[in-house]
């Protein structure tokens, strides 16, 4: 028997056991297949794009925005966490960057991707609220002390049950948000999703603070790559690179079976008012926009019963979403498209309970598929705290944004806001331009997610609203789960 032959083979066995070794235990390691032990604490961290780092073609270079194909692989993304990673258990919490925190180009668009390319991730896993089980989980965005940049309001209070991730974390608050988890001593998975320059500062500050002995990756390896730290119950962390491997394609996402079922508009009864200047007293506010169309839609299907309540939209409403840019050009029938998209920032949080709070995420994630689509500017209304429906000052702060100013003159624009505050909205903007006739009392109902008021202001500033359009989808006949892709 030749002994150097069995010698070399028995050193190739050594060699494998201990790659093998290292990969499930040791400092570092590829550890593609397996699911994640959920007696670990896992801090899993999806490489969202952005324009100085991103797989080609992920992202829009003037929208700074995810493309077809960015969203595409935020969709395929989705099913390789859930499968590969978490296997039949659910997600623990799910941590992604302020948008706000992240401007790009010269117009300063906010950095939508990261919450954008977690959100199919987030529908794949359920909560229970309530006693109320569905198909979603939180996405925690809110601004830390320190971090909400120069022209957006300060929260107050600030919510660190619901922190998410800011961009360069110039206070720390993202190391002690992780610092916190890993305190806690609670095994899970915690996703967090944003740039590769705030996710390889993260893993850093994430070694020196732990003394963990874990080779970081030294260069950029793309977005189809997920990096995870795994902290055994004894306290030895090892770090893993998992290549998802996608190859999303460059067009829009076709949505599996069944289809959408139509539905007329029939959810509200028809009004529409016009405000001329000078008609029954009525006096144009100064400073009012002109030649201006504002489409008002509600966020997708959020509410599978009226105590459910996590700052994100449910399974279903991700169908609406996606569905979103194929229906709306039919439903505004004829009427101009949208030029530039709003949306509350979704870093606006609140507490619901003494260990629950949310980030209000859902209206711009309505909206995202269709700025994606139609490769169009968007941005978010961060200027002013949204607050209660019954506020006046929110109503005041609102129209005043929308209506007033210049700065939306000669734009058509699609906004995503929270039903309740339209009819206040719309009402303090039509007693802004006075007259003798009486303001209608306005109400847009719970069950409501299909209808679109539009706003209109023409050339001198003179008044039209109505609510004769819809999107045309009916939500009870939406799949209560996202789609699978």
């Amino acid at each position: 028997m030749n002994m150097k032959r069995i010698s070399f083979v028995w050193s190739l066995f050594l060699i494998l056991v201990l790659t093998l070794f290292a990969g499930c235990e040791g400092s570092s390691g590829s550890n593609i297949n397996a699911a994640l032990s959920a007696d670990n604490i896992n801090l899993i961290f999806v490489v969202s794009p952005d324009l100085a780092y991103q797989t080609p073609g992920d992202i829009n270079p003037d929208t700074a925005n995810l493309t077809s194909q960015g969203l595409q692989r935020s969709l395929l993304m989705a099913t390789y966490l859930k499968t590969h990673l978490l296997g039949t258990n659910n997600v623990t919490g799910i941590y992604a960057l302020a948008p706000m925190t992240h401007l790009q180009t010269a117009n300063n668009y906010p950095d939508m991707a990261a919450i954008g390319f977690i959100q199919q991730f987030a529908l794949l896993n359920q909560i229970t609220i309530q006693d109320t089980t569905a198909n979603s989980y939180p996405i925690n965005t809110a601004y830390a002390p320190g971090d909400a940049p120069v022209g957006v309001v300060e929260p107050s209070p600030y919510i660190p049950g619901a922190q998410g991730l800011a961009f360069n974390d110039a206070h720390e608050n993202n190391i002690a948000l992780v610092t916190r988890i890993i305190n806690s001593n609670q095994p899970g998975f915690y996703v967090f999703s944003a740039p590769w320059e705030t996710i390889s500062g993260l893993l850093t500050n994430i070694k020196t603070a732990g003394g963990y002995n874990l080779n970081l990756p030294a260069a950029y390896m793309g977005t189809n790559y997920v990096y995870v730290i795994s902290i055994t119950p004894k306290g030895f962390a090892s770090l893993a690179a998992f290549d998802s491997k996608l190859n999303p394609p460059a067009t829009y996402p076709v949505l599996p079976p069944p289809p959408i079922v139509n539905a007329a508009c029939t959810k509200q009864d028809y009004f529409s008012y016009t405000l001329i200047d000078g008609v029954n007293g009525v006096k144009i506010p100064a400073g009012a926009n002109t030649n201006q169309t504002v489409y008002l839609i509600r966020h997708a299907e959020a509410h599978p019963s009226s105590s459910f309540e996590d700052g994100n939209f449910v399974g279903a409403g991700q169908w609406r979403a996606l569905s979103l840019p194929n229906f709306l050009p039919s439903a505004l029938r004829g009427q101009p498209s949208p030029t530039v998209v709003y949306a509350i920032d979704p870093a606006q949080s609140f507490t619901l309970a003494a260990d629950f709070s949310v980030s209000y995420v859902r209206p711009s994630l309505t909206v995202l598929p269709y700025a994606i689509a139609n490769n169009l500017p968007y941005y978010l209304v961060s200027s002013f705290y949204i607050g209660q429906a019954t506020d006046p000052g929110v109503a005041k702060a609102t129209s005043d944004f929308l209506f007033t100013g210049g700065n939306l003159s000669n734009q058509t624009v699609l906004l995503a806001w929270e039903h309740e505050h339209y009819p206040p909205l719309i009402t303090y903007l039509l007693q802004s331009y006075g007259g003798s006739d009486p303001v209608p009392a306005l109400f847009w109902p719970h069950s409501d997610y299909d209808t679109i008021w539009t706003v209109k202001l023409d050339a001198q500033g003179n008044l039209t609203v109505n609510n004769a359009l819809c999107e045309g989808i009916d939500s009870t006949a939406l799949p209560a789960a996202a789609p699978q892709f």
